[in-house]
C-alpha cells in the first residue's frame, strides 16, 4: 500500500484518559473515579442544553441542517456579526484541519510557541509543512520572538490565549500590538478556547468585522464553558472571504443534529456560564494557595486548569490514577516533571489535592 509518507513520523494525539478505560484497567468502580485531565466543565452540560436535547431525540432519523442556519444566526447575533463571518466545526480541532487544507503544503512555514497545543504541530506535519517553534517565555508565548520568526514562506501563526497546556496569558496591550504587526501574508490563528474564563477578555472580533485584519481568525468552542465537549462544537470567526474558502473544505453535516440543538440552547444559559466561571476562579485560587503551601512550583493560570511541577510527572500521574484521580502528565509536551490538573468542583479539588499529597509523601 502506498500510504502517505508524512504519516510515518506523525505523532498521535494522546487525550486525557476516559473514566471507563481507567476503571477497566485498574478494576476500579467507575463512579469512584474523578477525571481532572481534559479541562472539561465540572458541572456538566448546560441544563438548558440537556432539556433541548431530550425534546429532540425523535428527530435523529433525519440529517441535520448542513449549514446550521439557526445556530449560526443566533451565534452571529450574540457576537455582533453577520453569519457569513462564521464557520462551524466538529470541535475547534476541525477548524484547525480546515486551515491545514487551505494553507499548508511542503515548503510552507508554520510558527508556533514552545508548549503549544499539540494539534498545531500534528496538522503542520500532516500536510508536509515546516514547523518553526519559538522558545517560550515564562512558559508562555514570546510574541516579539514569534514575529521575528516569520519568513516570506510563513502561512500560519498559531497563538492560544490563554494557552493550553500552560494556562499562560498575554496582556491586552501585548496582543493588540502583536495582532497589528503580523504581516498581511500570514494568517494569525488566535485560539480562544478558554476566553470565557477571563474576567475581562479582549474582544478581537471587531477587527475582523471591520475588515481591519483580514488575516485574522478567532477560534472558540462550546466544549469548555458550556460543557458540551462530548458533542464537539467549535467555530471560527473570520473575514467572509476566508470563511467562503473554508466552507469549500467543510464536509456536509459536520455538525450533527444534537450538537446544533444543544449549542443553540446553551447560548441562552448565562446562569450556567456564571456558575462555571465563579467556580473556576475559586478553584484556581484553591490550587495556587495549596501549591504555595506545599512548596511546589506552578504556573499561574488564566484558563480552567493549572500546571504544577511534581518532579516525576508520569509516576505521579500513574500513582494518582490508581487512587481514582485522573490528571494529565505533560511529558508529551516537553514537560516531564509536570502534571496538568483541570479545575473540578470544590469536592473534586479537595480530593485531588489529598491524593496528590499522599502520592508525593510516598
Amino acid at each position: 500500500m502506498n500510504i502517505n509518507p508524512a504519516l510515518k513520523q506523525l505523532p498521535v494525539y494522546q487525550p486525557g484518559r476516559p473514566i471507563e478505560e481507567v476503571a477497566r484497567e485498574l478494576n476500579l468502580p467507575a463512579d469512584s473515579i474523578i477525571k481532572l485531565a481534559s479541562n472539561e466543565n465540572p458541572f456538566g452540560p448546560s441544563p438548558l442544553a440537556i432539556a433541548a436535547l431530550q425534546k429532540s431525540l425523535a428527530g435523529l432519523s433525519l440529517y441535520p441542517d448542513g449549514n446550521a442556519f439557526y445556530l449560526k444566526n443566533k451565534l452571529a447575533a450574540k457576537l455582533g456579526l453577520e453569519p457569513n463571518y462564521l464557520v462551524l466545526g466538529n470541535g475547534s480541532n476541525e477548524i484547525i484541519e480546515f486551515l491545514g487544507h487551505a494553507f499548508l503544503r511542503p515548503g510552507v512555514d508554520v510558527v508556533v510557541s514552545q508548549y503549544c497545543f499539540a494539534i498545531y504541530p500534528i496538522i503542520t506535519k500532516l500536510f508536509g509543512a515546516n514547523l518553526i517553534t519559538v522558545p517560550a517565555r515564562d512558559y508562555g508565548h514570546d510574541l516579539a520572538a514569534m514575529l521575528g520568526a516569520i519568513t516570506p514562506e510563513t502561512a500560519l501563526l498559531f497563538v492560544a490565549n490563554p494557552n493550553n497546556p500552560t494556562g499562560t496569558f498575554a496582556s491586552r496591550e501585548e496582543v493588540i500590538q502583536f495582532v497589528n504587526l503580523v504581516p498581511d501574508h500570514v494568517l494569525l490563528v488566535m485560539d480562544e478556547a478558554y476566553l470565557e474564563f477571563l474576567e475581562d477578555p479582549l474582544d478581537l472580533a471587531p477587527l475582523v468585522r471591520s475588515g481591519a485584519r483580514k488575516n485574522l481568525i478567532l477560534m472558540r468552542t462550546f466544549s469548555k464553558i458550556y460543557g458540551l465537549a462530548g458533542l464537539r462544537v467549535g467555530y471560527g470567526i473570520a473575514h467572509p472571504e476566508l470563511v467562503s474558502a473554508l466552507e469549500k473544505i467543510r464536509q456536509p453535516f459536520n455538525l450533527n443534529l444534537p450538537a446544533q440543538i444543544a449549542a443553540l440552547a446553551a447560548l441562552d444559559d448565562e446562569d450556567h456560564v456564571r456558575k462555571t466561571r465563579s467556580n473556576n476562579f475559586g478553584g484556581l485560587e484553591f490550587y495556587a494557595r495549596a501549591f504555595r503551601e506545599m512548596g511546589l512550583e506552578y504556573v499561574p493560570s488564566a484558563a480552567n486548569f493549572i500546571l504544577v511541577r511534581v518532579q516525576a510527572g508520569q509516576r505521579v500521574f500513574e500513582a494518582m490514577q490508581k487512587l481514582g484521580v485522573i490528571t494529565r502528565p505533560m511529558g508529551g509536551y516537553g514537560l516531564p516533571e509536570w502534571i496538568r490538573i483541570s479545575v473540578g468542583t470544590p469536592a473534586e479539588n479537595n480530593r485531588c489535592l489529598t491524593v496528590l499529597k499522599t502520592v508525593l509523601a510516598a
